[in-house]
């Protein structure tokens, strides 16, 4: 019985959500073409994340970058795992989300002074917009995986999406802590 409606009825097969061929195949489907994005978009991270650790003043912004450079190679590796649980090959599908991402934190690097706190904070903020595309992504796709039954791919999308959250709520104590109060102090240069 569902714990929201009583009266309603959870039909289970072997621990798996009893799904018709049709819906299955149709999830399935979305839940491949899905993967295929988010693999384009963290391998693509991982060409970006340098440019913007470069571009970071913060000694502690460039360690949370290169943290995270470091997390997303892994995350790759997790979601060429989950193609094979698939018995897919892993392949990438251009993410537009991602892409228009990356080149908004590419402009806001070259919008504002090298070497100012301003910068930083324009890098937290491309990065948190990043990060809370993938906690979406990585949400949603847990539990795609869940209602399809694939349990292994969710526990493993789970991993990255918690990497995800932790990342964000690290941008966030990095900006807080010191560096958008650093930014306020600073006078706009022409």
């Amino acid at each position: 019985m569902d714990a929201k409606n009583p009266s309603k009825k959870k039909t289970r097969t072997s621990g798996s959500p009893q799904l018709n061929e049709t819906t299955k195949s149709a999830l399935h489907t979305l839940f491949v073409t899905e993967l295929k994005d988010i693999y384009w978009a963290e391998k693509h991270l991982v060409k970006a994340l340098p440019k913007m650790k470069k571009a970071a003043t913060s000694t502690e912004l460039q360690n949370a970058i290169e943290t995270h450079l470091e997390e997303t190679q892994v995350q790759v590796t997790r979601l060429e795992e989950v193609f094979g649980l698939l018995g897919e090959k892993a392949q990438a599908k251009k993410c537009e989300a991602m892409e228009g991402l990356i080149e908004e934190g590419e402009g806001i690097v070259e919008e504002t002074e090298d070497g100012s706190a301003t910068r930083d904070v324009g890098i937290i903020l491309a990065s948190q917009k990043i990060e809370h595309y993938e906690i979406a992504t990585y949400g949603g796709l847990t539990q795609l995986a869940k209602t399809l039954g694939l349990y292994d791919a969710a526990e493993i999308l789970g991993e990255t999406l918690a990497e995800e959250k932790r990342a964000d709520e690290l941008l966030t104590e990095i900006a807080e802590t010191n560096v958008n109060y650093e930014a306020s102090e600073e006078s706009e240069k022409h």
